[in-house]
């Protein structure tokens, strides 16, 4: 059988330069997105299914058991510097590998995976890459009902979507900063308040946590004029 194509080969040294994330989304959206059409929810939802099963690594099968064990390889001194700043935590592999599968554990990936893919969006070497790359952001995570949508300020979301038909480097800047801002003020504190941290920092195997769907879902406004507490002990 075929390993599962790569969510984000750059991420991964070994990973083919054709872009398979791209391919994939492309082959999925190739008919636009109707949310009242029949079927179409359980479209998403395997569309969904699929995301979360694909590899950040090669050999990173998040799918199966016991791997986000196996996957997470870092001592205590490293884990213990992903508390300085989440800056730092996103600036190293294992970082930002660690906070992804704890992010999947709560159902809560989409912030991250529209961060990591802004940031190859921006790496893109000719305009030539831009368009379609664009069209695939934005019909993933941006768009009303997208698979793997992200919650936005209106405004921002609007001038997203006005600037998708001619995307330059900086089309995602603003949505890709608060969507930072986001995941700084709510998902790194709870990562590193999580026993899935925790135990990264004393040394231990991280055993894999027991999966839970949000409450619900955080928008800007409910952090505005809120500075993070990453008081851990």
């Amino acid at each position: 059988m075929e390993n599962p194509l790569l969510l984000f080969p750059q991420l991964n040294m070994s990973a083919s330069k054709d872009k398979s994330y791209y391919k994939v989304m492309k082959s999925i959206k190739e008919e636009p997105h109707k949310a009242n059409k029949p079927g179409a929810k359980q479209k998403r939802n395997r569309l969904s299914l699929l995301l979360q099963k694909s590899e950040f690594h090669e050999g990173d099968h998040l799918g199966k058991p016991g791997n986000l064990t196996k996957a997470v390889s870092v001592s205590p001194e490293e884990a213990m510097k992903w508390s300085e700043s989440f800056d730092k935590l996103l600036s190293e592999k294992a970082g930002l590998d660690a906070l992804t599968k704890f992010l999947q554990t709560e159902f809560s990936e989409e912030n991250i995976e529209f961060w990591i893919a802004c940031e190859d969006y921006k790496k893109s070497k000719t305009t030539h890459e831009l368009l379609p790359k664009a069209k695939i952001i934005y019909e993933t995570f941006i768009q009303k009902d997208a698979p793997k949508e992200v919650n936005l300020d209106f405004q921002t979301k609007e001038v997203t979507s006005q600037n998708i038909a001619q995307p330059v480097i900086t089309t995602f800047d603003a949505a890709q900063n608060t969507v930072y801002r986001l995941m700084e003020q709510d998902s790194y504190p709870r990562f590193l308040r999580s026993d899935f941290y925790l135990n990264l920092v004393k040394g231990r195997n991280p055993s894999r946590p027991t999966l839970r769907r949000r409450s619900r879902s955080f928008t800007v406004n409910d952090f505005q004029g809120v500075r993070p507490d990453f008081t851990i002990w």
